[in-house]
């Protein structure tokens, strides 16, 4: 049979040490690389043969949602399995959505993630259960336009409605005019909005602002 070659992405030490034991009760999946960053994931995966990427949702540098997107633009057929303490739909949805094929919570058991890295590798998809339960109530297709948005889009869509100018949310968010500027354009089209207004009205008919 042949082994599972797993790239982990997780900036905690002590979490990557764990699942290293914990895999090595799996004769059939090996991790190969780790990675503390965004980048690091993106170097690993350039130098070396990966069929599995197991994320943490939470990565230094770079919003998880744009990492999976940029794995998926390089990688279209390498299978990304979130590894994540966050247990909300909404966070999961939006993993989903760029092109995860796997969300499993952090405190699932051991036995749980090693069927889920098996699933995902073997070209299927994996959600922990609790979270499936709630994703069947937001209804798929008709789940709002919000949802597709980043946490980072998100941030920048809040900030624009509540009046901020995109020079204040650059300076607020630690962001380049351009970066800021690049988001906006995405919010704009995820939301399809063609004026400020429009987002405001977006917003106040979805109650993301009172």
């Amino acid at each position: 049979m042949k082994t599972i070659r797993i790239l982990v992405a997780d900036d905690h030490a002590v979490v990557r040490r764990g699942l290293r034991h914990i895999l090595a009760t799996a004769h059939d999946l090996a991790i190969v690389a780790e990675a503390a960053s965004g980048a690091e994931v993106l170097e690993k995966l350039a130098g070396g043969e990966i069929d599995v990427v197991l994320m943490d949702i939470s990565m230094p540098g770079t919003d998880a949602v744009d990492l999976v997107g940029r794995i998926k633009a390089l990688h279209a057929t390498l299978p990304v399995l979130i590894h994540s303490m966050h247990s909300e739909s909404p966070v999961a949805s939006r993993m989903l959505k760029a092109g995860a094929a796997g969300y499993i919570t952090k405190d699932s058991e051991p036995e749980q993630l090693l069927a889920a890295l098996r699933k995902v590798a073997s070209g299927g998809r994996y959600i922990t259960a609790g979270i499936a339960e709630q994703l069947a109530f937001i209804g798929g297709a008709d789940a709002p336009l919000h949802e597709l948005l980043s946490d980072r889009e998100r941030q920048v869509f809040l900030l624009l409605v509540s009046g901020k100018s995109l020079k204040a949310i650059a300076r607020d968010l630690h962001l380049s005019p351009k970066t800021a500027s690049t988001y906006k354009t995405r919010v704009m089209q995820k939301l399809k909005a063609q004026t400020d207004a429009e987002l405001v009205r977006y917003a106040l008919a979805n109650q993301l602002v009172k």
